[in-house]
């Protein structure tokens, strides 16, 4: 049974990702691992010589319960999309988000990991940081990332970039996967600029490979590269695009607020990152 990390600060982002992360595990046939991550004070126990303990464990306290607290809401949401034969463990864990990301999918020998952010910015804040990229570059899991405002709607049509490269076509592979679980087609996108030196003989191949495959090939010229993904997202009707995580700059671009500020609100698609295999 595959094992579904999902971390959760208990936040309007977190509670409308948990919906997805439910979905998710229904799809794929998983179970999930609810991970509540919280950063103990730091005092200076010089200034604090008899109740220095005392301190931290009434801040643990109030984190125990308060997750005590919050299970039962998830229960219930769970409960009420008939999804509550899906088997939740919890985790209540001192220390950084990521650090703990980290920590969890290698003690609980985790598969994917589902989360909500707080959209467009989320996403930017998420790739940016002195250690994101490095515990990103730590990750083997794909991780499937839900802004605020994306309401959860069953998966017809999967998006999926890519520079026809042989790391791309595994990638491609598990989306493909994927999208026959949740009887959903694949358009897969190339953003052709002037620089790229792809051959329509390599393009052929991809499409003789994936023959008998539900996708559809697009080639877009243009050197706009992030601006013509998301419209590409709007014009496909795309309900969930996947990539693989080769540039942590590229994402941090991608859902710059400049950039997604001419979309509004319409840019409410999930993301489902796909880590590097070489």
């Amino acid at each position: 049974m595959k094992r579904i990390l999902f971390p959760t600060d208990f936040s309007e982002a977190a509670t409308n990702g948990f919906v997805h992360a439910l979905e998710f595990a229904n799809l794929v046939q998983g179970e999930l691992v609810l991970l509540h991550a919280f950063e103990l004070p730091v005092f200076d126990n010089q200034f604090f010589p008899e109740n220095y303990m005392i301190i931290y464990e009434s801040v643990e306290l109030s984190k125990f319960e308060m997750f005590k607290d919050e299970i039962p809401k998830l229960r219930s949401i769970a409960q009420e999309r008939r999804l509550g034969n899906i088997k939740m463990t919890h985790r209540l864990m001192d220390g950084s988000l990521l650090y703990n990301i980290n920590k969890s999918i290698k003690e609980d020998k985790i598969d994917y990991v589902v989360m909500g952010t707080e959209g467009a910015s989320g996403w930017s804040e998420f790739f940016s940081g002195t250690n994101t990229g490095n515990v990103l570059a730590e990750i083997n899991v794909p991780i499937l990332s839900i802004p605020v405002n994306a309401k959860y709607k069953k998966i017809e049509t999967i998006g999926f970039t890519t520079r026809f490269r042989p790391k791309d076509k595994k990638a491609l592979k598990k989306v493909v996967k994927l999208a026959k679980m949740a009887g959903a087609a694949v358009k897969c996108l190339y953003v052709k600029t002037s620089k790229t030196d792809v051959e329509k003989a390599t393009i052929k191949n991809w499409e003789e490979d994936f023959a008998e495959e539900p996708i559809e090939f697009f080639v877009i010229e243009s050197d706009e590269v992030k601006e013509t993904i998301l419209d590409f997202i709007l014009l496909k009707e795309i309900d969930m695009l996947t990539m693989l995580t080769y540039k942590r700059t590229f994402f941090e671009g991608l859902f710059h607020p400049s950039l997604t500020k001419k979309f509004a609100n319409n840019f409410d698609v999930p993301i489902f990152a796909i880590p590097i295999e070489e």
